[in-house]
């Protein structure tokens, strides 16, 4: 329990993430003062999740699929 506890803080603590965390923050602040418009705010915010959220998901995909391609490929192998 406790070591997954670890590797899921271990996987917050990425570049991705942390740049994530920044941009938003930083645009909130800069909304909050009204350097820039809320509506830019959103639409970054939005580009910037998106784009975090859409690689999880391909990088999540793509170990779904070479789990699978490995034990199709080792029931190949020992099939021979």
């Amino acid at each position: 329990m406790e070591s997954l506890i670890k590797e899921k803080i271990a996987k917050l603590i990425d570049v991705k993430s942390i740049i994530t965390v920044i941009l938003t923050v930083l645009f909130c602040l800069l909304a909050w003062r009204g350097i820039i418009d809320g509506n830019a705010v959103n639409t970054i915010f939005t580009t910037v999740i998106a784009f975090y959220f859409g690689t999880q998901y391909q990088k999540t995909n793509n170990e779904k699929e070479e789990n699978s391609n490995a034990g199709t490929r080792e029931d190949i192998t020992n099939s021979k």
